[in-house]
């Protein structure tokens, strides 16, 4: 049985957790005041003129607060509307005038006192209504004792009854005197709607919604619409966006009961759903329940991608609404954190779906975007310039620092934190601090930011690194002579250590194996299995295999886009490969991005690596960057080679088991054994295979593709 998880009815019957509202009867509009106050309501509606601010002549009454109440107007017991009951608070403004300037006063546009003791002040107070379609204004008398007026102290309140409104509709309202004296006051109010208030026997749109639960049962969610066999109801999932117009994801129109499950990856922050009886003039009611549910938070984090819009924009594109904060880094090569940049970005929050500039005088692939989410201080970053300009490079940052009259001062970004060139720290920038200067000063180093206080330089290292290595190719040199003399004097002793060098050599490259990045559709636990066999027996090779099925806990803290970015370089940039591992479920994957790519940018799963790499994958194959670069291969039995899209089979497909040998010897690349020995490792990774192929070929039914995220049952 589902255990209740969250339980919200959009027609509730009597609850202690609902609002029950006065009844008021009769359809007339009434006024009443505070002890001390006399009030008298107008007949009929006024127009609505606020006019100008004037001056008050001396003491006055103007409105200081407004407040409402939600009351129930009813013509019958079982026929009654919404109805918005407002008072208003009133205080004195202004003082009296000295006794040679009063005047006698009682009216409202002259309110003068003459014999302060036994008059009275008098306010004429608008009270103004707008609720679409509606639009009313009314207007109240209000009189006060001139022995109670103390200026600046409130004189009571004046309760007008009431407005009506239409459930979950907006109602805005605002009060001023007339003549003016003040700003008016204004209020904006979102009234509740059937599922908040205890009126589904009294008002008569309530009496048709659909009765909705939601409970969570494992990682599915259950939707269940308990209502007759008979009613006709819609049903509407769509995203509340906070920027911009909501976006539906999923509609149907049902006959009750109904249960529909969704499953956890389906789940944001801004999934609302919402229920009506199609009827006309039917009343729509909605709910968010997911608003603070820890899974929707991190699928919404996980679906984020950052994406660079030339020549300078950028954008982080979600479903929903994110807390996150953005800054500007430099990633150095090699690993290591990403150096925050506090100019020329600061800190700030990010709007999602909303196009940003970086101020920046030129692009670098090392310049990366940094966003923390609020939600867990989960992390995303992105080199936005790392696909366009290449990989990262060996570059030293240098930041200008600008003082009065043309001072200047230099310092490098460095791990150990910003070293002063002309400085004697034992850092790489200190000891070529003269040289970095010399650069800059030649104009050999690109300007990347710049205001009237810093600057931002990327200064090139490669010659002072060929530098080092003219050095070393000399020591290498001396040494080959000296070897050469050797050799000479001891012919016979000399072959027999180049025997035992060659083979050293030998066992260095095998230590030195190739790097191997699989990628893969999680199809189902047999299919996992069969990856992980396959992985496990490419390390006997040797081969350095990288796999999604090892990095659970790096996957679920950077996301998947994240991880399979980081992956992809980094075996790149060794001169490894990636390979593909095509099955029925990544086939389907990759027709859908190739029909229609923004259909498919969600990951489908919480470790799918594949779903997540193909916006990455695909622009290598459509660009021609993918040859010596990605190895594709299925497995006998589960695929035919037809089914491999064309576009991928720009680069080698493999058969596995029957294609083994071949794939092997292109996996290991230009450092692959003999023949015959390779014949021997094919043999050895096909014995490790053949059994869990056999599971996954002999498992009952078919592997199901993704689907739409909804089923429904009765």
């Amino acid at each position: 049985m589902p255990v209740p998880w969250f339980l919200l009815s959009l027609a509730l019957g009597r609850s202690p957790m609902v609002l029950s509202l006065e009844k008021l009867m009769g359809p007339q509009d009434t006024a009443r005041c505070s002890p001390g106050l006399s009030c008298h309501l107008w007949d009929g509606d006024v127009l609505c003129l606020p006019g100008s601010i004037v001056s008050a002549p001396g003491p006055v009454l103007v409105p200081t607060r407004l407040q409402t109440e939600l009351v129930l107007r009813c013509h019958q017991e079982t026929d009654c509307d919404l109805c918005v009951r407002v008072a208003i608070h009133l205080a004195v403004h202004g003082h009296w005038k000295e006794p040679k300037d009063e005047a006698k006063f009682g009216r409202a546009a002259d309110p003068e006192l003459e014999e302060p003791v036994n008059a009275f002040l008098q306010a004429q107070v608008v009270l103004s209504f707008q609720a679409y379609p509606t639009a009313r204004c009314v207007l109240l008398e209000v009189q006060v004792p001139a022995a109670l007026v103390q200026p600046g102290q409130s004189v009571g309140s004046v309760v007008f009854d009431c407005f009506e409104a239409a459930l979950g509709a907006e109602v805005r309202l605002w009060s001023y005197t007339q003549p003016r004296y003040q700003k008016e006051l204004n209020l904006t109010q979102q009234l509740p709607d059937c599922k908040g208030l205890e009126v589904r026997d009294s008002i008569q749109s309530c009496w048709a919604l659909p009765w909705l639960s939601v409970s969570a049962d494992g990682d599915d969610v259950h939707l269940v619409l308990d209502v007759s066999e008979e009613q006709h109801f819609g049903l509407s999932l769509y995203w509340n966006q906070i920027q911009g117009p909501t976006k539906p994801w999923w509609h149907k129109n049902l006959t009750g009961p109904r249960n529909i499950t969704l499953n956890h990856t389906d789940l944001f922050p801004c999934l609302c759903i919402q229920v009506w009886p199609l009827e006309p003039d039917s009343v729509r009611t909605s709910i968010c329940p997911f608003t603070e549910d820890p899974r929707a938070h991190r699928n919404l984090w996980r679906a984020a991608r950052l994406r660079l819009l030339p020549p300078r924009g950028w954008q982080l594109n979600a479903p929903c609404s994110l807390l996150a904060e953005a800054t500007l880094c430099w990633q150095a090569p090699g690993g290591g954190p990403c150096q925050s940049l506090v100019p020329p970005l600061s800190w700030a929050n990010v709007t999602v779906n909303k196009t940003l500039e970086l101020p920046l005088l030129n692009a670098h692939p090392n310049l990366c975007v940094q966003q923390v989410s609020s939600w867990e201080k989960l992390q995303l970053q992105q080199c936005l310039w790392a696909d366009s300009l290449g990989a990262l490079k060996d570059d030293m940052l240098l930041v200008e620092t600008r003082g009065p009259q043309d001072n200047r001062s230099l310092c490098a970004l460095e791990p150990s934190g910003c070293t002063p060139l002309l400085s004697r720290a034992s850092t790489r920038a200190a000891r070529l601090g003269e040289e970095l200067l010399q650069d800059l000063q030649s104009g050999q180093c690109l300007q990347l930011w710049e205001d009237d206080l810093r600057a931002l330089w990327a200064c090139p290292m490669d010659k002072y690194v060929h530098q080092r290595w003219a050095l070393v190719w000399l020591a290498c040199l001396l040494l080959a002579s000296v070897l050469f003399l050797l050799f000479l004097f001891k012919k016979d002793h000399v072959k027999g250590w180049l025997r035992l060098l060659k083979e050293d050599l030998r066992a260095g490259a095998a230590a030195r194996a190739r790097a191997a990045l699989l990628l893969y559709s999680a199809e189902d636990s047999g299919f996992e299995r069969l990856v992980g066999a396959l992985a496990s027996a490419l390390c006997q090779l040797p081969l350095r295999v990288a796999v999604d099925l090892w990095s659970r806990r790096e996957l679920s803290a950077q996301g998947p886009l994240a991880w399979f970015h980081a992956q992809r370089r980094q075996t790149l940039q060794e001169g490894g490969v990636v390979v593909l591992l095509f099955s029925p479920g990544a086939v389907a994957l990759c027709h859908e991005w190739l029909q229609d790519g923004a259909s498919a940018s969600a990951p489908h799963g919480p470790h799918d690596a594949f779903a997540a790499s193909l916006s990455c994958v695909l622009p290598d194959f459509l660009q021609g960057r993918a040859p010596g670069r990605y190895v594709g291969a299925y497995f006998d039995g589960l695929l035919h080679s037809e089914a491999v899209p064309a576009l991928f089979r720009s680069v080698p497909v493999f058969s596995l088991p029957s294609q083994l040998p071949d794939f092997l010897g292109t996996l290991q690349g230009p450092g692959a054994p003999r023949p015959g020995r390779l014949g021997q490792r094919a043999k050895q990774v096909s014995r490790a295979l053949q059994p869990a192929l056999d599971q996954v070929l002999k498992a009952p039914g078919n592997p199901g593709g993704p689907g739409d995220g909804t089923r429904d049952g009765t």
